[in-house]
């Protein structure tokens, strides 16, 4: 081992450390020479006798006081050092002045002025020499060493950040995505039964690519690859790869596949790889390096049989950035999306989380499954850790129901805005969620139940109104749709309905917002309109800002903005005539909102059907789902969800 060591020194030794000694061995003699003139030796005065011991320091002023008592004086600068006539000896810093010369001259000392430089003035001259014509060397001796010999010198200095190992993750620290790892179990069995796969004549995989969602856990998921298949681990960056070093990735690449090779079978995991792996192109003349990074990446992907038993995993958030070199197969050939977990995911994911934080037993974990969606299992772990947070420093021992619900509501809306706010503001909240809750329980039969509403204001919301579906759903009724739409603008319409049309307020600002996006994805893309038809006229957008429709002429457009006013306000006019008809229902409502701030779904139905939730008759379902199909015609067509659906909230 220490034969290897001492070889692999030898090798990585060049004229560097030369120039290190002989600038060391310099700054050495310097010193020496300057500690041999400073140092504490006798001095020989005029009149015969020897000066010995410490000097005194002496100020300007002290000096020009005692201009007749100095017996030798040498000044180097503006420091001066020599002899009084008592045989002590001084140092000073004085300041040239011919006068003051002149004045010790005549009072009999000896005066000499020394013009040679310190040790420190010759280093401070001939170091940027040095380092300039060590530069030069460095140059030179990357440009003789071809592409990368610059990063070839520098890549023991600057080492890769890999992560190497065995680690002790499984499979069974990874949750709520049992169909991905499912198709990763041929990665490990390869690595455990190479043999079966030889005698087939199959090839497995060279290279996998996992992409999805932030906090998916892609990165998990190739550390419980490499647990199942007890084979070392080695991870790095891509950012690890690119420096202002040309030639500096290229040489971490080879440096990272060499130790791969050394320690095969293993797995390769290159986190965020696009950072390296980006699509060329042939205007780019800024970003030579990240291309000749990326062109050594696939050399050595290319270098290496399939049966070395080398897995190279690589994990991005885009995965449409990344050239289509990488992609094909030989290379990256099996591409694995890992999506955001759905309820029963979900609901794994929180019993494995909660095996290390004490929960209490009025925590349900089905319906914080059901009120999570959208979230990543990154996000179900800072939920659990969010809600212990106060309940240590509540002092409990458990974290119960009422932590988890604070720690959701946090990461969905906001943290609690503690702010005073005016009597006429929080009576207009009150009854602007009210609308919005009494409207939900209307249309329950084909929207997701109500969970809570609440007047406690929480990032820029005054008050919201939160619904749990009851299971996942990819597709929406155009009934559904219609009753979203009709809860959506129900804050509005009450704020007309109890205050006027004059008093109305900014406060469905997001409500607005939230319906007429609904409402253009039914009409532009989902083909949910008459008067539109299927056909695709999708919305183009730059930079956030509206753009022309796809596929579609200034008539059609108009068509579809005057569709998209027809369905708002219909919306509208359903909601505010629901209101006018149960005014009084709405107002006790209100009412205990302001009493209480929050009610949870089960109050809320209490108050607006008059019976407790288990006593809530059929018929009344009955005649809401009748209400809906009469407003919401066609119904039988349904519309897919093309964007990630989090815990619905309508927000004031």
């Amino acid at each position: 081992m220490e034969k290897k060591k001492k070889k692999i020194f030898n090798k990585k030794r060049d004229g560097a450390f030369g120039f290190v000694a002989v600038f060391a061995l310099l700054f050495l003699l310097m010193g020496l020479i300057s500690f041999w003139r400073d140092g504490n030796v006798p001095q020989i005065m005029p009149n015969g006798q020897v000066a010995v011991g410490a000097p005194v320091e002496l100020s300007f002023s002290d000096v020009l006081r005692r201009a007749d008592d100095i017996q030798t004086m040498n000044i180097r600068g503006n420091d001066a050092s020599g002899v009084l006539k008592d045989g002590t000896r001084y140092n000073a810093t004085i300041t040239y002045d011919p006068e003051l010369l002149t004045k010790i001259a005549d009072s009999g000392a000896s005066v000499s002025i020394d013009t040679s430089k310190s040790w420190t003035e010759y280093l401070g001259t001939w170091v940027p020499i040095l380092m300039g014509l060590f530069f030069i060397w460095w140059i030179f001796r990357g440009l003789r060493g071809g592409a990368g010999g610059i990063g070839r010198s520098l890549v023991g200095q600057n080492p890769t950040k890999i992560t190497t190992g065995k680690t002790k993750t499984t499979f069974k620290d990874v949750a709520g995505i049992d169909s991905e790892k499912q198709e990763l179990m041929e990665i490990v069995d390869f690595l455990k039964n190479k043999e079966k796969f030889r005698a087939v004549g199959a090839r497995v995989p060279r290279g996998v690519l996992l992409s999805g969602e932030p906090g998916t856990g892609k990165t998990l998921l190739a550390r419980a690859i490499a647990g199942e298949a007890n084979v070392p681990f080695f991870a790095a960056s891509g950012s690890d790869f690119s420096g202002i070093i040309v030639g500096l990735g290229v040489a971490k690449i080879k440096e990272i596949f060499e130790m791969a090779k050394r320690n095969t079978p293993c797995i390769l995991f290159i986190d965020e790889i696009d950072a390296i792996g980006q699509r060329r192109s042939t205007h780019s003349y800024n970003d030579q390096d990240r291309e000749q990074t990326l062109n050594q990446l696939l050399i050595e992907m290319d270098g290496f049989s399939n049966d070395t038993g080398i897995i190279v995993i690589g994990a991005t958030n885009r995965p449409d950035m990344l050239d289509p070199a990488l992609l094909r197969p030989g290379r990256f050939d099996r591409q694995v999306y890992i999506e955001l977990p759905d309820m029963a995911g979900r609901r794994e994911i929180l019993d494995l989380y909660s095996k290390n934080i004490k929960v209490s037993g009025d925590v349900n974990m089905q319906d914080l499954a059901r009120g999570t969606t959208g979230f990543s299992g990154a996000d179900l772990e800072n939920l659990l850790n969010e809600a212990a947070l106060p309940a240590v420093r509540g002092g409990r021992a458990e974290i119960g129901a009422v932590d988890v619900e604070e720690a959701r509501d946090k990461i969905l809306m906001g943290p609690r805005k503690v702010r005073k706010m005016r009597a006429e503001d929080k009576k207009l909240t009150a009854y602007h969620e009210a609308g919005h809750a009494f409207i939900s329980i209307i249309y329950s039969d084909v929207i997701d139940p109500i969970h809570k509403a609440t007047i406690i204001p929480r990032g820029r919301a005054l008050g919201m109104v939160q619904h749990l579906p009851i299971d996942e759903k990819v597709s929406m009724t155009i009934a559904e749709v219609r009753a979203q739409l009709s809860v959506a603008l129900a804050g509005r319409s009450a704020e007309e309905v109890f205050f006027g049309a004059d008093k109305i307020t900014t406060g469905a600002e997001s409500d607005i917002a939230m319906a007429t996006r609904l409402a253009r994805y039914s009409i532009t893309t989902a083909g949910l309109s008459p008067k539109i038809g299927m056909v695709a006229v999708n919305q183009v957008g730059t930079f956030g800002s509206r753009g022309p429709l796809e596929n579609a002429s200034e008539k059609t457009a108009e068509i579809v903005d005057g569709e998209i006013r027809e369905w708002l306000d219909a919306a509208h006019a359903d909601a505010t005539k629901l209101l006018m008809k149960n005014r009084d229902t709405v107002q006790k409502l209100a009412e205990e909102l302001l009493a209480r701030e929050t009610l949870t779904g089960e109050e809320i139905k209490e108050i607006v059907l008059g019976t407790t939730h288990k006593q809530a008759t059929k018929t009344g379902e009955k005649k809401t789902a009748k209400t809906a199909a009469k407003k919401a015609p066609n119904a039988t067509k349904t519309v897919k969800s093309t964007r990630t659906k989090k815990a619905k909230s309508d927000a004031k």
